[in-house]
């Protein structure tokens, strides 16, 4: 038996293992899924009438979090993108200053979290890096360190 195959953490009783780390999503994972479908179509209604504050504080608001709901923190993050996608650039301060702080800090988990999927940087990266200046001027760089910090991952 190689030295390199064996799992020392499987011996040893401080390991700290993710599921420890922050709580669960209290919901079903059915449910979570149909609470983003849901949020997605009355984001796409609240665009249709130009609210992107509104789209993007619906889109912020309880978000899935937690293992076994990857599926709802996918269509989230489509819905979030989307939304900045169709958002211009001389109105992004004024959105990000109508948010809360959680609610900027959330929006800062999701651009890390589009910038880091494979292909969304070809498709959506130089949205993602202009909505980042911008609220990381407005929100200031404590944001950046209470993402990096937050064990709840989208």
């Amino acid at each position: 038996m190689s030295f390199r195959k064996i799992d020392i953490d499987a011996y040893d009783e401080d390991v700290l293992l993710e599921g420890e780390l922050c709580e669960p999503d209290p919901r079903d994972p059915a449910q979570v899924l149909s609470d983003a479908k849901q949020k997605q179509a009355a984001v796409r209604s609240t665009l249709a009438r130009g609210d992107v504050p509104g789209a993007l504080g619906i889109a912020l608001d309880n978000i899935p979090y937690g293992p076994n709901v990857e599926e709802a923190k996918n269509l989230t993050l489509q819905t979030v993108v989307s939304i900045l996608n169709s958002t211009k650039s001389s109105e992004i301060i004024s959105v990000v200053k109508a948010l809360s702080q959680d609610a900027q800090d959330t929006l800062m988990k999701y651009l890390y979290k589009g910038m880091g999927m494979p292909g969304w940087g070809d498709v959506s990266g130089s949205v993602l890096l202009g909505w980042h200046e911008k609220l990381t001027e407005v929100a200031g760089t404590g944001c950046i360190v209470r993402v990096m910090t937050d064990r709840r991952i989208v």
